[in-house]
């Protein structure tokens, strides 16, 4: 394996393995075997700007037709609140229950044992590793402005 690319978040890196794909709401998508079906988890990129995840919850169950952007759950953080939304089209196949019980291991091992969900699906929206770290140097001077808003509200 490669080894991962890195997008420099001011002084804070995010590490974001080439062994997988990504989407536009900052997860990481790496595929199941031979299949069309995708583990889905959220990118150092994402983990940094929550910080302290601490509360979990899905408004969907297993085998679920999803459409992309549709809202799908909830988290809460030390710094953020918010609903979580498909990333591609498909059927879920699988939720994570391990983070029902301790979602902070998103914060420990957010590449690793910490995966949200599984969806079956084409995944023709995702990103190489290389395009996702081009969307972020593009979206990230947006993101500091919002986050200085946030310190300063």
């Amino acid at each position: 394996m490669s080894p991962p690319l890195t997008f420099m978040m001011g002084q804070f890196e995010a590490e974001l393995p080439t062994d997988r794909q990504y989407a536009k709401n900052h997860m990481w998508a790496q595929s199941l075997e031979s299949t069309d079906t995708f583990r889905f988890g959220f990118s150092a990129y994402a983990v940094r700007l929550l910080q302290e995840v601490y509360f979990l919850d899905w408004d969907v169950e297993a085998k679920a037709a999803l459409a992309r952007g549709r809202a799908i759950g909830y988290i809460e953080s030390k710094k953020a609140e918010s609903d979580l939304y498909a990333p591609i089209d498909g059927t879920l196949t699988e939720m994570n229950d391990a983070l029902m019980d301790d979602p902070s291991l998103i914060n420990r091992d957010p590449y690793g044992a910490a995966w949200l969900f599984a969806i079956e699906g084409s995944g023709d929206e995702l990103m190489t590793p290389q395009q996702y770290v081009d969307h972020l140097a593009a979206t990230w001077p947006a993101t500091q402005r919002r986050l200085k808003m946030q310190v300063n509200e």
